[in-house]
């Protein structure tokens, strides 16, 4: 019977951690929104971490995206082939990058480079007391330290996701156009009469790339802010940021595909 009383006291315990971990995860999240003056009153540290997130960034996005647009372009021209549709194998490549390869690659491609970046920084500004430091001061750390980050993240990766579709695209014309012989007027002309701008790009590329940006940047600096202020903490912390920010990335995309693009929308 104690044993039972032990387990059931241990799933409690259990429980009230991961309630109070979501209360104050929901706190920080709030707090954080409300920061959107940042833009105004931080606009030298916003800009900082806009240029340190996008351009190291950038050339891992430059470079996946090209590959992923060269075989995509393998992949649609092969499955079109056997129907007689080889032409329609641009706006194929397109629409897939813009409506979701672009948005959810680049949100987990951020979050393992920039990602675990911000994590890093803050846990070690933790170790180090200068948050503590900062509230001694009355400094308060989520305008001074969180938010820039939390906001800079919500434009870079839309940046980042423009940038990705542009390349893969052009990654598919050379393999498509140059390569597997597909017209060059027919590949442009299908992408332009088939992709709508506020459908596909608004909708489908930037509301989610603004969203999975804001929600990456969100973990990585709750994880690095919840981080035990040790180097083997810090480290354990960098990789829940990926593991999370991954599903949480995959999880929203699929309510938000279903939001813009079901039948019934």
């Amino acid at each position: 019977m104690s044993w039972v009383l032990n387990k059931l006291a241990d799933l409690g315990k259990t429980v009230i951690e991961k309630l109070l971990h979501l209360g104050y995860a929901m706190r920080m999240f709030w707090a954080m929104l409300l920061q959107f003056k940042v833009w105004f009153t931080r606009t030298r540290l916003v800009t900082r971490q806009i240029h340190f997130l996008g351009n190291y960034s950038l050339v891992i996005m430059v470079v996946s995206a090209a590959f992923i647009g060269a075989v995509l372009a393998l992949q649609a021209y092969y499955a079109l082939s056997k129907v007689g549709s080889e032409a329609a194998t641009g706006v194929m490549v397109t629409l897939s990058l813009i409506r979701e390869l672009s948005p959810v690659v680049v949100a987990i491609l951020f979050a393992g480079r920039a990602g675990t970046s911000m994590t890093a920084e803050i846990g070690l500004m933790k170790s180090g007391e200068q948050l503590a430091a900062m509230e001694m001061m009355g400094v308060d750390p989520i305008e001074r330290e969180y938010a820039p980050r939390f906001w800079a993240g919500g434009l870079v990766v839309p940046m980042l996701t423009m940038i990705f579709s542009l390349v893969g695209v052009y990654g598919g014309y050379l393999v498509a156009v140059r390569w597997l012989g597909v017209d060059a007027g027919v590949f442009w002309n299908m992408i332009h009469e088939n992709v709508n701008v506020g459908h596909d790009i608004f909708r489908g590329s930037f509301v989610k790339s603004v969203v999975f940006g804001l929600a990456v940047s969100f973990i990585a600096v709750y994880e690095g802010a919840q981080a035990r202020p040790t180097p083997e903490g810090v480290a354990k912390a960098t990789t829940r940021t990926v593991v999370k920010s991954s599903l949480l990335v995959l999880a929203l995309d699929f309510v938000l595909t279903a939001l813009m693009f079901s039948p019934q929308n």
